[in-house]
C-alpha cells in the first residue's frame, strides 16, 4: 500500500529546508522557514505585510544580494539540486522565474518589447520566438490589443499581465509570483488568478505565489503556508486551511463565536495555540 502511495505521489520540484535570512548582517527576517512545491501544483505563501513572504521568494530566486540579504542557514533545492550559489540568470535558464511585487515593467518599452525581453536567455529561432509570443497572447488577449502601447501608459492590470507574460516567454517550469493582486480591482484580480490556474493546468507550470489576499489565494491554490514574523505558523491543503477556525478569524475576517478583543486574541490565543 505504501509503495503504491509513493508511486503516485507528485515529484517535489522545489524544497526549502529551514532557511534563515539576515539583512545587513544584523536583521534576522526568516527564522527556519521550510516549504515544498510539488511539480504541477499551485502553492500559496500567505501572511500579512512584513511576514517574510517576499524575502522567501527572493531567497529562492537569489535576488537577496541586491537587498544586502544572505541565506545564513538551511538550503534550497530545485529538482534535487542545491541552488543557493546560482545566479538569478542561471535559475531562469533552469526554469525558475520570479514576477516581482509591483510588476516592474520597462515603462519606456512597448508591451510587446517587454514580452520579448523575457526570452532573452533562450537560444531559439525567430519562428519559435513568434510561437511563444502568440501563446502569451492567447492567454492574455488584452495584451495583443495593447502590444504597441508603452507599458508605462497601460493600466495596473495590464502591467501585471505583461509581467506574467514576460515570465512565460522564458519557458519556465516554475513561477514565483509576488503579490499578484496588489493594487488591482477585484475583477482584474479574479481574471489574473483564472489565468494562473489555466497556465498550471494546461502548461503544467508550477506556482509559488506570495499573497496577502488569503481568500482568493486559497480558492486557487492546492496547498498553503502561513507565515508570521518570519516563521511558518501553519500549513496544509488549501481547502483545509480555508475551513480552519484560526485562519477564518485572523485572515478571512470570519468568526464562529462572539467578537473578541483583537489584541487579546491575536497575541494570547494565537501564541498559546501555535507557539507553545
Amino acid at each position: 500500500m505504501n509503495a503504491n502511495v509513493q508511486a503516485t505521489a507528485p515529484n517535489i520540484l522545489l524544497e526549502v529546508n529551514g532557511i534563515e535570512v539576515i539583512y545587513n548582517h544584523v536583521i534576522l527576517v526568516l527564522k527556519g522557514v521550510s516549504l515544498s512545491v510539488p511539480e504541477g501544483k499551485i502553492v500559496a505563501l500567505l501572511g500579512a505585510n512584513g511576514a517574510g513572504k517576499t524575502t522567501t521568494l527572493r531567497a529562492i530566486s537569489n535576488l537577496l544580494k541586491a537587498e544586502r540579504g544572505d541565506v545564513t542557514k538551511g538550503n534550497i533545492q530545485y529538482r534535487g539540486e542545491r541552488i543557493e550559489s546560482l545566479t538569478p540568470a542561471d535559475l531562469v535558464k533552469r526554469g525558475v522565474v520570479q514576477v516581482m511585487e509591483g510588476r516592474h515593467c520597462f515603462a519606456h518599452l512597448t508591451v510587446e518589447e517587454n514580452l520579448l525581453a523575457g526570452a532573452y536567455t533562450r537560444s531559439i529561432s525567430r519562428a519559435e520566438l513568434n510561437a511563444s509570443l502568440e501563446k502569451v497572447y492567447q492567454y492574455f488577449p488584452r495584451l495583443k490589443q495593447r502590444r504597441s502601447s508603452q507599458a508605462g501608459y497601460t493600466s495596473g492590470g495590464e502591467q501585471q499581465m505583461t509581467a506574467i507574460g514576460r515570465s512565460l516567454m522564458a519557458d519556465p517550469n516554475m513561477i514565483l509570483l509576488d503579490e499578484p493582486s496588489m493594487g488591482l480591482a477585484p475583477q482584474i484580480v479574479e481574471e489574473i488568478f483564472e489565468i494562473v490556474r489555466d497556465l498550471n493546468q494546461r502548461e503544467g507550470v508550477s506556482f509559488l505565489l506570495a499573497e496577502q489576499n488569503t481568500n482568493i489565494a486559497l480558492r486557487y491554490a492546492d496547498y498553503g503556508y502561513i507565515l508570521e514574523n518570519g516563521r511558518v505558523m501553519m500549513d496544509g491543503e488549501a481547502r483545509e486551511l480555508a475551513e480552519n477556525e484560526d485562519v477564518k478569524e485572523f485572515y478571512l475576517g470570519v468568526s464562529s463565536g462572539e467578537r473578541k478583543n483583537f489584541r487579546d486574541t491575536k497575541f494570547y490565543r494565537r501564541r498559546k495555540r501555535w507557539l507553545a
